[in-house]
């Protein structure tokens, strides 16, 4: 089966890892939340992840450096809404401190990603198979 280019980047792969653990931590949350938190972190989080793919996609450098920084937003707005939903008791502190471990990783690949986009060619960017 093909892999897209998107499929090999270890940012990409991250942000797949936190949008399963936002959806686990997410079904937890009471029911009266079914569409107004939990689906706005879920949202937040599937954006992180399809902005990356999106952004592999585009030609040029600064279209997909565009996308990276969308994603990286979305991962800060993922962030803020953790902090909210532990502030109002819907996720514990050890859930919170071990997503939140996993957001400052891939804030700093995403933000390294862009960087990288800017400043290399397209093609260097994505890891051999």
């Amino acid at each position: 089966m093909y892999s897209y280019p998107f499929e090999r980047l270890e940012v990409w792969q991250l942000s797949i890892e936190l949008t399963a653990n936002i959806y686990s931590s997410t079904d937890k949350f009471p029911f009266r939340e079914q569409y107004g938190l939990s689906q706005q972190l879920r949202r937040a989080a599937v954006s992180v992840s399809s902005n990356i793919a999106e952004g592999s996609g585009r030609i040029s450098k600064k279209d997909q450096a565009h996308f990276f920084s969308m994603a990286y937003s979305s991962l800060l707005e993922v962030l803020n809404q953790l902090i909210l939903a532990h502030r109002i008791g819907y996720i514990q502190e050890d859930d919170l401190a071990s997503i939140r471990s996993g957001v400052e990783v891939l804030s700093r690949k995403i933000a390294s990603l862009r960087t990288a986009t800017l400043n290399s060619k397209p093609s260097t960017l994505y890891p051999k198979p």
